[in-house]
């Protein structure tokens, strides 16, 4: 067996990362130098944030910064019962084949959602109706209330 003679290979005198940084051209080998990291100034887009908007109510439309107390709890909520809903994958086999909130046909791989009223939608376009309105677009079934004595039963 050979052996290699590594040497001081690590304490060679070369640019390390934290000098490219900092776009000097030597190491710093005086242990006294503090290492400050270089100042960094993120330009980012002179766009405004954009804040989640939230329908606390069928006709009221609000920013997440405007919300109430109140709203907010009763949208928490509507989101835990919407998760609650089950959710799978198209597979081409189904009989539904449109989803009627977007008017378009569902593709292999599509994730759906299935509401207690059989019904079944994209899961973008029911989540986004049922923060609206918590009835089945199709049959106007309350999905709440189907959600609760589906919980009640069990």
């Amino acid at each position: 067996m050979t052996s290699v003679n590594m040497g001081n290979c690590l304490k060679r005198s070369t640019t390390d990362d934290i000098s490219l940084l900092r776009g000097n051209d030597s190491v710093r080998e005086s242990s006294s130098d503090q290492l400050t990291p270089p100042n960094y100034q993120e330009v980012l887009p002179s766009q405004p944030a954009i804040l989640p908007v939230y329908h606390p109510s069928p006709s009221v439309t609000r920013s997440v910064a405007q919300l109430t107390e109140e709203e907010q709890i009763k949208i928490a909520k509507r989101i835990g019962l919407i998760q609650h809903l089950p959710t799978g994958t198209y597979d081409g086999c189904k009989k539904t084949r449109e989803c009627v909130i977007c008017m378009g046909e569902f593709m292999v791989g599509d994730a759906l959602r299935y509401l207690p009223c059989m019904h079944t939608y994209h899961m973008r376009c029911i989540d986004d109706w049922l923060m609206r309105s918590l009835t089945c677009p199709s049959c106007m079934e309350p999905v709440d209330a189907a959600l609760l004595t589906s919980y009640e039963t069990n």
